[in-house]
């Protein structure tokens, strides 16, 4: 009987071992479940917190509107619907890229995962250009909050058929573009960051990090780079499509 015992060699022994503990899996978890889980709480944690930042900004907004509304209009209407608009598509564009990442990460495609995070990283910088090109826009018609700001467009009309704003009123205008450019702003450094994880997240990719069952960081990253979508999908239609219906 003895004789017929299978004695396990040295290298099935590791391999059994790598099996039970991949390399991803770190020492503080019993299994690679426990470890995405607790992951996935941590982001879920995370965005809500972002969630409570934005939102005090999206209330902030919402009262001031109510206040100045003629002034949030005429703000509104200097902005480009076309560039706004151009913009949503692209993050719409990136969002479905990223959804295709994780779904290459899941089936261990790793070109395709390389292909589809490059895509949304290149999506994410066309945002941060059109971005810049409204920001000089702004520059160059000196709508920036401060001294140098000018009401003019705001105090004389634009057609015969404009009412122009009282200068009292003209001058709330800074409020619209002061949060304008706060939640655009902070919009934008989201996109930043989240473009250099990408670029993290593409090397590793490269390397076969994200296809051999080890999903969790794409899984997450995904989930923020969806969240600073949706940021977005609100920030389009408050910030760009007051009034814009025909007088």
């Amino acid at each position: 009987m003895d004789s017929q015992t299978i004695v396990p060699t040295e290298t099935e022994e590791m391999h059994s071992l790598e099996h039970e503990h991949p390399s991803f899996l770190r020492h503080h978890f019993s299994s690679v479940e426990q470890q995405r889980d607790a992951a996935g709480f941590g982001m879920w944690l995370f965005l809500l917190t972002e969630i409570m930042f934005f939102g005090g900004l999206f209330t902030a907004y919402l009262i001031f509107r109510n206040w100045y509304y003629p002034a949030f209009v005429d703000g509104s209407n200097t902005l480009s619907i076309l560039l706004g608009g151009t913009n949503t598509a692209v993050l719409i564009s990136s969002g479905f890229a990223m959804a295709l990442a994780v779904w290459s990460a899941e089936m261990r495609k790793r070109a395709l995962l390389v292909a589809t995070l490059i895509i949304t990283t290149l999506l994410g910088i066309v945002f941060l250009g059109i971005k810049y090109v409204e920001y000089h826009e702004k520059w160059e018609a000196r709508h920036i909050p401060g001294a140098n700001f000018s009401i003019q467009d705001f105090v004389h009309p634009k057609d015969p058929h404009d009412i122009p704003l009282a200068p009292d009123m003209a001058e709330k205008t800074q409020i619209y573009f002061s949060l304008y450019f706060l939640m655009t702003g902070m919009h934008a450094v989201h996109m930043i960051i989240g473009i250099g994880i990408l670029v993290f997240l593409t090397i590793r990719a490269y390397q076969g990090a994200y296809t051999s069952g080890h999903v969790m960081p794409i899984e997450n990253f995904a989930l923020y780079w969806h969240f600073v979508d949706i940021i977005w999908l609100f920030l389009f239609p408050l910030l760009y499509l007051i009034s814009r219906h025909a007088t």
